[in-house]
Order: C-alpha cells, then structure tokens, then sequence
C-alpha cells in the first residue's frame, strides 16, 4: 500500500477504521448517597414561625462551623485562638467535628418542639437532647431559645465571651445540643471541662481532651468567628480576669459547702456534677449554673 492509500485510510471515520465492537447496554446509574438526609429534619409540633427561625439559625451555625474550619485549615496551630482553646493538640479532630456539625447525615435525628420531658420551664431552659436511654436522635427547642443573641447581634448587646454563658448565643446553644447527638458527636465529645476559664486551663494542662471537649470547641468556633468576621482584629472577649474571678469564687464556694475530697475532685477534673434537683437530661457545673443537654 502506497503512502496516498495509507493517507486515505486514516482519514476514515472511526467507526470504518476500528474491528466491529458489539454495543452494550450501559449500567445503570446509581446514586452512592441515596437515602441520605442531607438537612436537618424539623418534627409537627414546631410551627412555621419556630420552623422558619431554627432554619436560619441553623444556617447561621453551619457558617461558624465551617468558618472554624476555615480559620484552622489557614492559620493551623500558628492561631492564637487555636492554641488558647486546644492547646497543642492537632488540628484534625477539631476539623472533623465541625465537619459533622456541617456535613453529618441527619436520618433519624429529629428537633421538636413539643417539650415531650417537660423540662421547659418554669424556670425555663432553652432546649434539651433527650438522651440515650429516651430518644437519642432528639433535641427539643424551647421557646425560650428564640430569646438567644442571634448571629447578626455577635458583640453588641454587651456580649462578651468571658462573661456570659456560651450558650448565650444561639449557634453555639444549637452545637451544644447537636454535640450530644450520637449521629453528630459519636457519643465521644463531653463535658471535661465547662465555661470560659476552666476551658482555658483544660488547654494548658490537657490539650488531648479540649478536642473531645463540648465547650471548646463552641468557644474556639465563637471567638474565631468575632475576631475574623462580626468585629474584624477586635472581637468581644470582654473582663477575662473578671470571669477568672467568678470561677475561682465558685471553687472556692464548692470548697466551703463540700469538703476538701469534693473540692479536689471538682479542681482536678472540672467536670460537671450532677444534682438531684437537676432533670435527667441536665446537669449542673462546677459554678452552681444548672443547664440541660
């Protein structure tokens, strides 16, 4: 065959220039994630007012979670904050659990609004998670929770991380509770240490805990959040020695009412302690504060 036949040749469609091939039914498409319920589900007895609020602040925690992860995956342990609320643990842990927050499969969790273990009020709580042994894919919201420093109002009103409850703000009231959830937190993230001060010497003296620790990781997700975004460079601490002070006092109060043995256990874990007057699903910290899960 000379060169002007081969040119020929090669000019052919392919169909004509390749052997027969038999055609073949293509496979099915699948969908590797089906069944997944990507949202979070909102149960009846929430009505659309309630349904509407928990959307956006739900909404409004997924951009503080994934702003944390933001904040770690640029600055890892070279952050401040980081090194604050998790000392020198690495920066892996933290990630995945905001990514659960974010990003977990929500099939059989549900938030209600029914306050089906009356823990509601009066006094009045914000919301509770239900529990392992009652229904541990449930949160209920109180309405009391819609009363909560929403995100847009993160360092006005006279917030302050040091001084107020960290779940005085209604995204990190919300990680609270999720932080519960098996299907969230794996039933591995605790309470080894609870509010602003004990959270800080938790980092300094048990860096391996902060990352499984409740607080922590609202705290850290809050404060980065302030600094790089609700008030740039300046963010809303407030009085840290001021809550340094109040802590101590409550130490000090645990010492005089509970014996030295108490006041040991209390310093030395700065776990919460439960109270027979608190619900089931609450528990009350080292400072007196009695909150629910």
């Amino acid at each position: 065959m000379g060169l002007k036949q081969l040119a020929l040749v090669g000019l052919l469609p392919f169909s004509l220039a390749a052997p027969f091939l038999p055609r073949t039914t293509p496979a099915p498409a699948t969908t590797w994630n089906a069944g997944a319920t990507p949202e979070f589900p909102i149960h009846s007895s929430c009505n659309s007012t309630e349904v509407i609020q928990l959307r956006k602040h739900l909404h409004d925690m997924a951009t503080v979670a994934n702003h944390a992860i933001d904040h770690i995956l640029r600055y890892g342990n070279e952050s401040t904050i980081f090194t604050k609320w998790f000392g020198s643990a690495p920066t892996a842990e933290p990630i995945g659990w905001y990514e659960r927050l974010v990003r977990a499969d929500r099939t059989g969790f549900q938030f209600r609004c029914d306050d089906p273990d009356h823990y509601c009020g009066p006094p009045g709580e914000t919301g509770y998670w239900r529990g392992v042994e009652v229904a541990p894919e449930d949160v209920n919201i109180c309405p009391l929770a819609y009363t909560l420093v929403p995100l847009e109002a993160l360092c006005s009103r006279g917030y302050t991380l040091a001084n107020w409850e960290i779940t005085s703000v209604m995204v990190t009231d919300l990680m609270h509770r999720l932080l519960h959830v098996p299907s969230v937190a794996e039933l591995v993230v605790e309470h080894y240490a609870n509010g602003y001060t004990a959270s800080i010497e938790l980092a300094e003296t048990n860096p391996e805990e902060t990352v499984m620790n409740s607080d922590s990781l609202q705290y850290f997700a809050l404060e980065a959040y302030a600094w790089d975004i609700a008030a740039p460079g300046v963010g809303c601490v407030g009085d840290e020695d001021a809550a340094r002070a109040k802590y101590e006092a409550s130490l000090a109060s645990v010492a005089s009412t509970a014996g030295p043995t108490a006041t040991a256990t209390v310093a030395a874990t700065i776990v919460s302690a439960t109270t027979t007057s608190a619900p089931a699903s609450c528990h009350t910290h080292a400072d007196g504060v009695v909150h629910c899960e």
